[in-house]
């Protein structure tokens, strides 16, 4: 740590984990681009319920964008991806070899074992603080990262928190972590208690749910969590010169320009919705776009502000063609992240400006490790995955994994915007953040062991994991 501040370092993941391997190298993602988005009047069998009640629900509101399919896809109570899988059956997984993809905490223990080391680097750069340790993470999995991490910590550790949506993966985390302990309710979501160290673990379903606690000291995880979050896509056009209309829930409003167009066209940004397939596909492998993306016809509210956010996305709009997805969901939660290690800014005339007490000094980390873009703004990245295969985002909602790509530099300028005790590093590719922290040693270290022990496989399964790592 430097000159005061908190570290938040992005990471880069190689294409393993959510991506499958070789043997996918053939897969390709039917998405429909179109201008129009016309619903069939043919009926129709849905390959899941969470499908049925999302097309009945757009034929009566019209087109929603992807961040809001995404949304139920992924988190709806009435047969989301994370929230409702594992209830139908309890061998059902989403991680792992019997699941949906593999993560890098599953492929080896070498991984969360790193991060635990990197988290007491930081812990010890700081003054090696005897008590406030928090770890917070985002999106735990299985908890396996979690509990690979405890057991390279000290009693340094105060509480753990887990942000999670899922009362079945919650279920999953507490027997991994903590045992036959019990799991009761709190202000915050669920409390246990950790069978490493004897620490209390906390569930919350957002980050802004978890106590904000100045004094406090966290290291914030979140290992492909981001890639999850909702996105909203944007296209540049180009349209005659005349007074704006928008969509809004009480029907269409016009906009009147306040000085006269300096030309007979303009380029605007229109949005990218979702709207079932009408071209009503036979249901056989499960793999079937049932929905499509469409062109806006007019401004949506989102289209009038997202992209103005940013000169990143303002120097695109002139041309057209220009293609950008936005997470504004990703943006407010690393801003969240950001405060809780580094501080908010306050105003002078704030309570909290003339209260000691009340200002953060930057202390802690956080680590984001992701798929993503190093410098681009992501586009027409967003996918399916099932049963480790690359799929149709819009086939089988419910029961295939989505998920699109994190505009890294978005969320350094809004962890910067959010606190001015943070500093970001990186993007870096994961390869070399383990390599630095000693994975090549580390492997050496349990090959050795286990090449005594003359267990063959063992050998080849520890080889391969680390490998496939960097």
């Amino acid at each position: 740590m430097s000159n005061g501040s908190a570290r938040l370092l992005l990471t880069r993941l190689p294409k393993v984990g959510r991506f499958p391997q070789l043997a996918t190298s053939n897969a390709t993602i039917p998405v429909r681009w179109s201008s129009t988005a016309v619903p069939s009047s043919t009926p129709r069998r849905w390959s899941t319920p969470l499908a049925k009640s999302l097309g009945e629900a757009i034929s009566v509101t019209g087109p929603v964008s992807i961040a809001a399919y995404m949304r139920q896809c992924l988190t709806s109570p009435d047969g989301g991806y994370y929230t409702s899988r594992g209830q139908e059956a309890e061998d059902t997984e989403l991680f792992g070899t019997k699941g949906d993809f593999v993560t890098s905490p599953e492929i080896s223990q070498i991984f969360g074992e790193l991060l635990g080391i990197w988290t007491v680097a930081e812990w010890m750069g700081q003054g090696r603080k005897s008590g406030g340790v928090q770890i917070i993470e985002l999106g735990p999995g299985k908890g396996t990262l979690m509990g690979d991490m405890l057991r390279s910590f000290t009693s340094a550790i105060e509480a753990v928190y887990l942000v999670e949506v899922s009362p079945v993966l919650r279920e999953v985390q507490r027997k991994l972590l903590c045992g036959d302990a019990p799991m009761e309710e709190v202000e915050a979501g669920y409390k246990s208690k950790s069978i490493h160290l004897g620490v209390p673990i906390v569930w919350a379903e957002h980050i802004s749910f978890l106590p904000d606690e100045p004094d406090k000291t966290p290291f914030i995880f979140a290992h492909e969590f981001f890639d999850a979050l909702p996105i909203h896509a944007f296209q540049s056009v180009e349209v005659p010169s005349q007074p704006q209309t928008i969509n809004s829930p009480t029907g269409p409003i016009t906009l009147h320009q306040s000085s006269p167009a300096s030309s007979s066209t303009t380029t605007q940004w229109r949005e990218l919705v979702v709207s079932p397939n009408p071209e009503t596909p036979e249901v056989k492998s499960g793999n079937e776009p049932e929905f499509r993306l469409s062109l806006a016809k007019a401004s949506t509210p989102s289209s009038l502000v997202l992209p103005e956010m940013s000169p990143r996305y303002k120097a695109l709009k002139s041309t057209p063609g220009s293609t950008i997805e936005i997470s504004p969901e990703s943006q407010t939660c690393v801003q969240d992240i950001a405060k809780r290690i580094g501080g908010a800014f306050t105003s002078p005339s704030s309570p909290a400006a003339t209260d000691a007490k009340k200002n953060k000094v930057p202390s802690g980390a956080a680590l984001i490790l992701d798929y993503g873009t190093t410098s681009t703004i992501p586009i027409n990245s967003l996918r399916g995955i099932r049963k480790h295969q690359l799929v149709s985002p819009f086939a089988a909602p419910g029961q295939v994994d989505v998920s699109a790509d994190v505009d890294f530099t978005a969320l350094a300028e809004a962890a910067i915007d959010a606190s001015p005790g943070v500093e970001v590093y990186g993007p870096t590719e994961q390869g070399a953040f383990l390599e630095a922290l000693g994975i090549s040693e580390r492997a050496a270290q349990l090959l050795k062991k286990v090449e005594g022990e003359g267990d063959e496989e063992k050998r080849k399964r520890i080889e391969s994991g680390w490998k496939r790592l960097v």
